[in-house]
């Protein structure tokens, strides 16, 4: 540690200039909680991410209840932080699996939605009950809807790199279902690597892919798990391709309930190291972001499983 809580900056080239990081732990890290976060305290951690400098941060799902009890809430919550959107500083994306769930996230105002998509067969039955064409099917008049009311739409692609049934996704079949992503109208793509197989050279493969495909770099982010403590080293593959957007969780909370295996999402804390240390922009204050994802923990009862929070925070 170098004693002042910051890295030393030491710029390599090659690099974009500043990165927007998609911050997913009050959504995708709180759903996988065994414990249901009481509303007041989700919000008043979106609050102090805001605080933190994250411009996006991704505030709940609007998903049946009975299938994520730990977001029930979402009617109660997004009233409750929307104001931060209303300034155009923050963005509050939602996620919505159908056009029921968009029903309920345009009635509160939402100006910014995110469906959740497959790039394998197997994860697309146990997850949405659908074939990966059948789930494109039902996303269609979401995106269209979305899209006519002026919403921003994203696009995310679990399994991209890797599926705990089928094993090593191939790069044509995820640009196929990302490409199909695309063409529905979604703004951007987040590619997920689900259960956290991905290596730099398989990223860079995936994204020249998509370029290959029309899919432009800049409508594509990135969204690591750290199962193989390979995600910093994938970001970082897809920052020199050109990526901007990158997906992480305060914290490092998180995972998915859906794929055996799977560790927890990219800890924000440790992307803005390496990136401060990179001297790339993200507009997030590291200290802040410590302090909540410390704050944070206690609430859950347990310590952050970040490396950068428990070196700034003395935790051992």
């Amino acid at each position: 540690m170098s004693g002042t809580g910051l890295p030393m900056r030491v710029p390599a080239p090659g690099l974009p200039g500043r990165v927007r990081i998609h911050e997913v732990g009050a959504r995708d890290g709180l759903q996988n909680e065994k414990s249901v976060v009481p509303t007041e305290v989700k919000a008043e951690f979106v609050r102090r991410l805001a605080g933190a400098g994250l411009s996006t941060i991704e505030a709940t799902s609007f998903v049946h209840p009975k299938w994520v009890p730990q977001l029930a809430d979402a009617e109660q919550l997004f009233p409750m932080v929307s104001d931060l959107a209303e300034t155009g500083d923050v963005a509050l994306p939602v996620l919505v699996p159908n056009e029921r769930g968009l029903d309920r996230a345009l009635a509160l105002g939402a100006r910014r939605i995110a469906v959740f998509g497959s790039a394998t067969e197997t994860f697309a039955a146990r997850n949405l009950n659908r074939t990966v064409d059948e789930s494109l099917a039902m996303f269609e008049p979401v995106v269209a809807r979305a899209k006519a009311a002026g919403v921003h739409v994203r696009g995310y692609l679990s399994m991209c790199f890797g599926d705990p049934w089928e094993g090593a996704v191939p790069v044509a079949q995820v640009v196929r279902v990302a490409k199909a992503l695309r063409d529905l109208g979604c703004d951007e793509l987040s590619l997920g690597d689900t259960i956290g197989v991905a290596t730099p050279g398989h990223v860079r493969a995936l994204l020249s892919g998509l370029n290959e495909a029309g899919v432009p770099t800049g409508t594509v982010g990135v969204h690591f798990h750290d199962t193989y403590g390979q995600a910093l080293s994938n970001t970082l593959a897809a920052l020199q391709h050109g990526v901007t957007t990158v997906d992480a969780s305060a914290g490092g909370l998180g995972g998915c309930p859906y794929a055996k295996s799977a560790t927890g999402n990219l800890a924000t804390e440790d992307l803005v190291w390496m990136l401060d240390g990179l001297g790339v922009d993200t507009g997030v204050d590291l200290g802040a972001l410590t302090a909540t994802s410390v704050w944070m923990a206690e609430q859950l009862g347990r310590p952050s499983p970040s490396r950068t929070v428990r070196a700034l925070s003395h935790e051992e």
